[in-house]
């Protein structure tokens, strides 16, 4: 089992590591592929790349925190992500069924 952080914020990645929490790889970008069955996925990924992380069988969790309208864009650091309450939830991400009534599948274009 491989641990994964993904981040490209270096303040994010100086939180994890003051909570003492140990990962395997830190990576700016997760290509889905690279995961595997049992890994654990940690960071903030898009909805469609964490789908993917758990289609194929990792767990996911979510850098969660409340960062207020006039701080978002920036550069937070630690203490920031403490102040703003930062904390990791896991979440089971999936995709609806094209064919499910209700949903609406646009066709690509090509």
């Amino acid at each position: 089992m491989t641990t994964y952080f993904v981040s490209r914020h270096v303040g994010a990645v100086d939180w994890l590591r003051q909570k003492g929490l140990s990962v395997d790889k830190v990576v700016a970008h997760l290509d889905p592929e690279s995961a595997a069955d049992g890994d654990l996925v940690l960071g903030t990924l898009p909805v469609n790349l964490a789908a993917d992380v758990c289609e194929r069988g990792c767990r996911y969790m979510h850098l969660s925190l409340e960062v207020p309208a006039e701080r978002r864009g920036t550069e937070l650091t630690a203490a920031d992500m403490d102040l703003f309450g930062a904390r990791l939830e896991e979440y089971v991400v999936s995709r609806a069924e094209k064919e499910r009534p209700g949903v609406v599948v646009f066709p690509q274009e090509g």
